[in-house]
């Protein structure tokens, strides 16, 4: 496995288009309720990336992905396809996807939402744990760390409040490509994996289900749902590794600034 530093220039770059890719995520939440389709969200995303960012949507054509963004609701892991059809409903949690591109450079993050006002317990915890647990990996990203102790540490989180840490789908490296080494699993065996130097830039990026980590793929060839049909909530930030620690290049104004601003 191999991975690529990024010069000081190139992490510049990243900066801009993970700030572009954050200010969308935050640009969307107003729009998120009841009535509104995955298709208009889309819609949206893609004219902020393309008119106010003028970047590009990473996702559009990726391997044949024929939207801007990915929209994830309840038991959909990850890679939901919007439609114009798909009309958000009240109490749903709902995962926006959206990776930008800027002069060649990716910024790649998610956020859950939920949609409306009278949201289940079980599934507003759900939401909760699963950002906890991307504020827990974030949290031991520096210099030194190997991959193995973040996943093995996000799973036993992730046990810990009865959830299951999916295994199929992982972070990655990232940045003039949208997905290259490492992988960034979520599970692992401590003190194993590739060790963490300055300049390396991947995404931590959980997907913890309620039930069952097993997965299947639908026949559009693109959305992963949960074997068992039980909630799935996910968090990603894409992030840098400095001399001293990390620092979140997709950070959104008002997170945990202790967990995810740069150190």
């Amino acid at each position: 496995m191999t991975h690529t530093i990024k010069s000081a220039e190139d992490i510049e770059k990243m900066r801009i288009a993970g700030k572009m890719a954050a200010d969308c995520l935050t640009m969307i939440g107003e729009h998120v309720k009841p009535g509104v389709t995955t298709g208009e969200l889309d819609k949206l995303c893609h004219d902020f990336i393309v008119n106010d960012c003028k970047a590009i949507p990473a996702c559009l054509g990726y391997r044949g992905f024929p939207k801007s963004v990915c929209t994830s609701i309840d038991h959909v892991v990850c890679h939901g396809i919007p439609h114009e059809n798909q009309v958000l409903k009240e109490g749903q949690i709902l995962n926006i996807d959206v990776t930008v591109i800027f002069e060649g450079w990716h910024g790649d993050t998610s956020k859950m939402y939920i949609v409306g006002q009278k949201v289940k317990p079980p599934a507003e915890r759900l939401v909760q744990k699963a950002q906890e647990a991307l504020y827990l990996g974030i949290d031991m990203v520096k210099p030194g760390l190997k991959l193995g102790d973040l996943g093995f540490a996000i799973e036993q989180f992730a046990k810990q409040n009865h959830y299951s840490s999916v295994r199929d789908y992982c972070g990655h490296g990232i940045g003039q490509k949208f997905h290259e080494d490492p992988m960034v699993n979520h599970f692992g065996t401590p003190g194993t994996g590739m060790e963490l130097v300055p300049g390396m830039t991947f995404t931590i990026e959980p997907m913890l289900n309620q039930g069952t980590h097993i997965c299947r793929v639908l026949a559009d060839d693109w959305t992963v749902i949960t074997k068992d049909r039980k909630l799935s909530a996910q968090w990603e930030h894409t992030i840098l590794v400095t001399p001293t620690g990390r620092e979140v290049l997709t950070y959104r104004e008002g997170e945990e600034v202790n967990l995810v601003r740069a150190t």
